[in-house]
């Protein structure tokens, strides 16, 4: 029998696009799904959906696909992230050989599969973890796909990774080589991480919208679709007229009946706790991810709004939607210029040398984060010799200059109205943050000395000599600020 190109594991929806989308591109696929009891067994469900001739070959066992496939054998798992990715590697490992090629497709937690990588490397098995963004849509027409791992591996699977994937209209793939290590799993993590923050503004603007517009469905889809034909334009922008204007069955508005209730999978968590990990601010994704928390706290939530009701509160219909565009439009930059960072931060702690222009590039199609200023990204950090965060560079410099403005007014007004802004919010005081020359922090140093003698630097002295205050006694007396001994 013929052998397959690649061995798929994992039969949810992305699992089956994935193959529809192999076997499209000329490659034979081996399927394999775990047996669940009283089930139809997968395999057969998804067969039985393909016309005839497909080259798709069934396989009810680890070691049937291991068997069914070329050497060095491929295999694609998407699987849930965690324990099920380290039960299938446990089981598969002992039917592979040297040389064999292992993909983690699924939204792995990159520090799990550098731990795994480790442990096939000394069977000689490589593992690729490899981040795909697109949902099921992306799997099926191109995703934006992000394998990393040994390069030694990388001319052998990426040939069929880029036929796969998303291609711009120059015909550059959205595919390319991450980078050494888990590099490619930490990279879609931060990826969901923006795409956390994304969703939230364009959630707070449409709640300032409506507002404004007296929920008026059409009005707001009109905004959003006007808006998708310009700078905001991006999968995100373009989806939310749909969404808005989609009726049930009744003829009443969707969307109105949807529960409030944002639910999430952990890249949110994991992108802030690699924030976290490397000192790196990453104030409106970790807002996102809040405003999910708080978001199933559904009963406290209306527990508050009794107790609390919204009296005498600043209307907003000072608020035109060219500010509340503007607003979406800066907070945005900054969402996206804060995971750039970050993606610089730890690719420089791992020495990684990610290449954030081909990681802008990639993202540009295929992608759920996919948007027009992409390309504005992708092109700075190209013509960048060495890294700078996003916001200290002329184009968006001059783009966050022109917005600040109705960013102020918009943030300034939803506050005074008691409508919840925490990502546009945080947007805001992150950009300001930045740009405060001399901070505060000078004061929780001399708290920090005061109660622990956790010594401090003084400005008229140089960077790294500490000192130490004996704060009970005023600087005139015997016993004044000293330089902290060595430690």
């Amino acid at each position: 029998m013929k052998k397959s190109d690649i061995g798929l594991v994992g039969l949810a929806v992305m699992g089956e696009n994935l193959a529809i989308n192999l076997e499209a591109k000329g490659y034979r696929v081996s399927l394999y799904n775990r047996l669940h009891p009283h089930t139809p067994q997968a395999v057969d469900r998804f067969l039985a959906s393909q016309d005839e001739g497909k080259a798709f070959c069934p396989t009810y066992s680890l070691q049937e696909l291991v068997d069914s496939l070329e050497r060095p054998r491929k295999i694609l798992l998407m699987i849930r992230a965690g324990e099920p990715v380290d039960e299938t590697l446990a089981a598969l490992q002992p039917l592979l050989e040297k040389g064999d090629i292992v993909i983690d497709g699924g939204n792995s937690h990159y520090l799990d599969t550098r731990r795994r990588q480790k442990a096939l490397r000394e069977a000689g098995i490589y593992l690729v973890g490899c981040g795909i963004s697109g949902g099921e849509e992306g799997a099926l027409h191109g995703p934006s796909i992000m394998p990393s791992g040994d390069e030694a591996v990388a001319g052998t699977i990426l040939p069929m990774l880029q036929a796969i994937a998303a291609h711009l209209d120059d015909g550059t793939p959205c595919c390319a080589w991450i980078g050494p290590d888990s590099s490619g799993h930490l990279v879609k993590t931060i990826h969901n991480g923006i795409e956390y923050g994304d969703m939230q503004l364009i959630a707070e603007i449409y709640s300032l919208l409506k507002i404004k517009l007296h929920n008026d469905h059409e009005a707001m889809a009109h905004t959003f679709e006007v808006w998708n034909q310009g700078v905001l334009e991006s999968y995100l922008t373009g989806i939310t007229p749909i969404i808005l204007r989609y009726r049930d069955s009744d003829g009443q508005y969707l969307l109105d009946r949807i529960a409030d209730r944002a639910r999430q999978k952990g890249t949110g968590k994991w992108s802030v706790e690699a924030a976290l990990d490397s000192a790196t601010p990453l104030e409106v994704t970790t807002q996102a991810v809040f405003a999910r928390f708080l978001s199933a706290r559904e009963q406290e939530r209306a527990r508050m709004h009794r107790l609390y009701p919204n009296a005498d509160l600043s209307p907003i219909d000072e608020l035109d939607t060219d500010e509340l565009h503007h607003a979406l439009y800066a907070a945005k930059i900054m969402a996206y210029a804060q995971g750039f960072d970050l993606l610089y931060q730890i690719s420089r702690l791992n020495d990684w040398h990610l290449d954030l222009s081909t990681l802008a590039t990639i993202w540009r199609k295929g992608c759920i984060i996919r948007s027009r200023f992409l390309r504005e990204i992708a092109t700075v950090y190209r013509q960048t010799g060495s890294y700078e965060p996003l916001l200290f560079t002329p184009y968006f410099r001059e783009k966050i200059s022109l917005c600040l403005p109705s960013w102020r007014k918009v943030t300034g007004a939803a506050l005074r109205s008691g409508v919840a802004v925490p990502a546009l919010a945080a947007a805001l005081t992150a950009f300001d943050s930045w740009r405060c020359a001399q901070s505060p922090a000078n004061l929780i140093q001399a708290q920090r000395d005061y109660f622990g003698a956790h010594l401090y630097e003084r400005t008229d002295a140089p960077e790294g000599v500490l000192f130490h205050t004996d704060w009970d006694h005023p600087a005139n007396a015997p016993h004044p600020s000293q330089p902290a001994p060595e430690q």
